[in-house]
């Protein structure tokens, strides 16, 4: 059951303004640029728009459709698979819920996106030339992925997939996700890739990690963690290693309209997580 806070005694006009600067808060515009949180940036947006578009006030409703259309515009410009995935589920919101000359408008950007998108990807197959770099060179240029772009990479080529194997990166991995939650034991052989895909998959916070947000107890603000930690250089220096405090999307939607939820995310984002791993291992 969701609960309103305090909104019934105040005036309108407070009410809304207090929409507008949570909203402004996120920076999700400013996400939509950053080619790592495009794809967190694109599914916040679509939770907003599936769980509080109707609640929302106008003016707050016309931030969200200019964010949309720069979505889609920005599209052409990310070209990874989980930016598209991510696109794909927004036009699927917007579909759903915004007024139908809204709608029209941004499913033409996105299927221009598309074809902008697709003449892209096929100009840059054309004339792509990959260099042959030693694997340590590829492991320490992997090092500074997060698990998306990761398993992406391992689908460029054989080099880069058996590069994007090395259990070095999934132990580095699997320390900043996982270590302070969980004790395992370490044999010779011991697979990193494989003990993070399974934490990843069972452990709870494995939705947080999808969302890319995290409250900050030092500013007081919801914000895009960078390795677990508040991207405000003081913060950081006050946390130390401490990671933030990781966020589910719906509980960022809730932050946005004010109220306290108990439900979770649906079993079809569980079939998500399972999907990150379909990769497969070139031999």
């Amino acid at each position: 059951m969701k609960t309103r806070i305090d909104d019934q005694s105040k005036p309108q006009t407070m009410i809304q303004e207090k929409y507008t600067k949570r909203y402004q808060n996120l920076k999700v515009a400013e996400a939509l640029s950053n080619n790592h949180l495009y794809p967190f940036a694109c599914n916040e947006l679509s939770s907003i728009i599936d769980l509080g578009y109707s609640q929302l006030p106008k003016d707050l409703k016309a931030f969200i459709f200019r964010d949309c259309l720069s979505a889609f515009r920005l599209l052409p410009d990310m070209n990874t698979s989980a930016a598209v995935s991510a696109a794909n589920l927004l036009v699927k919101s917007v579909e759903s819920a915004f007024p139908k000359q809204k709608k029209n408008l941004a499913i033409v950007e996105f299927k221009q996106a598309k074809v902008a998108l697709k003449r892209r990807t096929k100009g840059h197959d054309e004339h792509i030339d990959l260099p042959s770099l030693p694997q340590d060179i590829l492991v320490h240029i992997f090092s500074f992925l997060d698990v998306y772009s990761l398993l992406s990479s391992s689908q460029v080529s054989r080099s880069w997939n058996q590069a994007t194997s090395e259990g070095s990166l999934w132990r580095s991995l699997f320390d900043l996700h996982f270590s302070h939650k969980v004790s395992i034991h370490i044999h010779p052989g011991f697979d990193w890739r494989e003990a993070f895909k399974n934490e990843y998959i069972l452990y709870k916070s494995s939705k947080m990690l999808r969302s890319g947000r995290g409250y900050c107890s030092y500013c007081d603000s919801v914000v895009w963690h960078d390795n677990l930690r508040c991207p405000k250089k003081q913060c950081r220096l006050k946390s130390g290693k401490k990671p933030l405090d990781l966020m589910l999307t719906h509980q960022v939607v809730n932050y946005l309209l004010g109220t306290t939820s108990s439900s979770d995310e649906s079993d079809s984002e569980d079939e998500a997580v399972r999907g990150l791993w379909a990769y497969p291992t070139l031999q």
